[in-house]
C-alpha cells in the first residue's frame, strides 16, 4: 500500500500549490520576508510543512528596492547562516559590482564595507557616497592585500565569476581576520571546467556540482580555514545555474577541530540535495 504524502518542503509546496513557478522562485519569495506559515514570516526554504497548513504569500509593494538581484542571494545565505551577525562588523565584498551584497551587509548593520571590483564606477551612486563604504575599483581581488584595504576584516562575502575561488581564497583568506567568516558564492560553471559544462554554460549533473563544492572546500581547508556549512542560493545565475554558499571559519588559535571528512561530505551533499534541481 502507497503512503499518502501529508508533508513537504516549503519551497516545494509553494510550488504545488502555485503560489510559486519554481522552488528557485520560491526561495526568492521566503528569503524576501513574502511567505507566511501559520501567520508567522517564514525562514527557510526546507521547512516541513503539512499539506493544509496555511501558508500565504504577500504581494510585493513593500519590497525593498536593492541595489542589485544578488542582494537577495546574500539574504538568503544569512538566512540559513542564522547566527552569522552583521552587526558591528567591518567587511570586504570581493566583486561589489553595482552594490547587492553591500547593500545588504549595510542593512544589517556593518560598521563599514570595502567594496572591491574589478571594473570602474559600477557600485551605485546611494553605496558609493556612504561613508561607511570604502570603494576599491580597477582591484584585482585575487591580489588583494590586508595592507591595501587598511587591515583585515571581520567578515568577508565574495561573488566573483570567470575565475575559480580556489585561485582567489588566499587573498581572501588573508584579508579576513582569526575569528572572521566568510561567505564566498560557488559558482560551478567557474569551478568543473570548459569540457564539463552542459549547453549553454550549465552545469546540470548535481555530482558535478558537488565536485564544484568539494574542490572549493578542499583548498579552503589547505588554507587553513573550517567549513561550518554550505547552502543554495537561493536565486540562480543569470544562465540558470545553481549556486551555493560555503561558511567558513578562519580559527582564531590551532585548538580549533576541523569538520570530519565524511560530515563535510554529507554537509555539501545535502546542500546540492536540498538545493534547486
Amino acid at each position: 500500500m502507497t503512503a499518502v504524502v501529508t508533508r513537504a518542503r516549503l519551497d516545494a509546496e509553494l510550488v504545488r500549490r502555485k503560489l510559486a513557478r519554481s522552488r528557485g522562485q520560491a526561495a526568492e519569495l521566503i528569503s524576501a520576508g513574502r511567505v507566511t506559515v501559520n501567520g508567522m514570516p517564514a525562514a527557510k526554504p526546507a521547512t516541513v510543512v503539512d499539506r493544509d497548513t496555511p501558508v500565504l504569500v504577500r504581494a510585493d509593494d513593500a519590497e525593498p528596492e536593492w541595489a542589485s538581484r544578488g542582494a537577495k542571494k546574500l539574504l538568503g545565505a544569512l538566512d540559513v547562516f542564522g547566527d552569522v551577525v552583521v552587526d558591528g562588523l567591518r567587511c570586504l565584498d570581493a566583486g561589489a559590482s553595482t552594490g547587492g551584497f553591500t547593500d545588504v551587509l549595510l542593512s544589517r548593520g556593518a560598521r563599514e564595507v570595502v567594496a572591491a571590483d574589478v571594473g570602474y564606477g559600477q557600485l551605485v551612486w546611494r553605496l558609493r557616497s556612504d561613508e561607511r563604504v570604502r570603494v576599491h575599483d580597477r582591484t584585482n581581488v585575487r591580489a588583494l592585500t590586508p595592507e591595501e584595504i587598511g587591515g583585515t576584516v571581520d567578515l568577508t562575502v565574495a561573488d566573483l565569476s570567470f575565475i575559480s575561488l580556489r585561485t582567489v581564497l588566499p587573498a581572501l583568506a588573508a584579508c579576513t581576520g582569526p575569528g572572521g567568516t566568510l561567505l564566498p558564492m560557488v559558482k560551478p560553471q567557474f569551478e568543473v571546467g570548459k569540457s564539463r559544462l552542459g549547453s549553454g554554460g550549465v552545469v546540470r549533473d548535481p555530482a558535478l556540482r558537488r565536485d564544484a563544492l568539494a574542490g572549493v572546500a578542499e583548498a579552503a581547508a589547505g588554507l587553513g580555514l573550517q567549513v561550518r556549512g554550505a547552502t543554495a542560493s537561493p536565486l540562480p545565475g543569470p544562465s540558470g545555474n545553481v549556486e551555493y554558499f560555503l561558511r567558513l571559519y578562519r580559527p582564531e588559535s590551532g585548538a580549533d577541530v576541523p569538520a570530519d571528512a565524511d560530515d563535510l561530505t554529507a554537509m555539501l551533499a545535502a546542500a546540492v540535495a536540498d538545493g534547486p534541481a
